[in-house]
């Protein structure tokens, strides 16, 4: 990570000389230690982010191929001139585990046209669908099973921690 860090500092400052370099290992160095300390970073974390990597993926092409998927009928349904849609508010809950999980499947939703959560109550969701079919099957959605199979993984199933600072 602090690598990392240094890195980006050479690219943004767009050359490198010794005192540019020196410097950029001092600042990498006290980041570093800051995220380690204040905020919650640690190796370990990483390697669990690392290893999830192809899982994240899979989800941001889903995320992706859904949100098509909802724009293209969302936008049939503002061209029928013949139908209403039938908005509704819908209630429901997941078995999600963690609040990184559950605000994961609430984000999503509301980045789904068509779709936005009112409301995240531990495990209970409120979402305004634009119609009923929308509202089909949001508590078994391809979210819930990704985010599920990412929790699952990751071994914690905690709640969180609490933060000394």
């Amino acid at each position: 990570m602090v690598f990392l860090l240094f890195v980006l500092w050479i690219i943004l400052n767009g050359k490198i000389t010794l005192e540019i370099a020196l410097f950029g290992i001092a600042i990498s160095a006290v980041l570093y230690l800051f995220l380690y300390r204040f905020m919650d970073y640690s190796p370990k974390k990483e390697l669990e982010i690392a290893k999830k990597t192809g899982q994240i993926i899979g989800y941001i092409w889903t995320l992706n191929v859904e949100i098509i998927k909802a724009n293209i009928e969302t936008a049939r349904m503002i061209f029928r001139w013949d139908e209403e849609p039938e908005p509704l508010m819908v209630r429901f809950r997941t078995k999600l585990k963690t609040k990184v999980g559950r605000t994961l499947l609430a984000n999503s939703i509301t980045l789904t046209p068509g779709t936005i959560t009112v409301s995240l109550d531990g495990e209970e969701y409120l979402v305004h669908c634009l119609d009923t079919g929308f509202a089909k099957g949001l508590d078994e959605s391809v979210f819930v099973e990704k985010i599920s199979r990412m929790e699952e993984t990751s071994g914690k199933k905690t709640e969180g921690r609490q933060h000394n600072v």
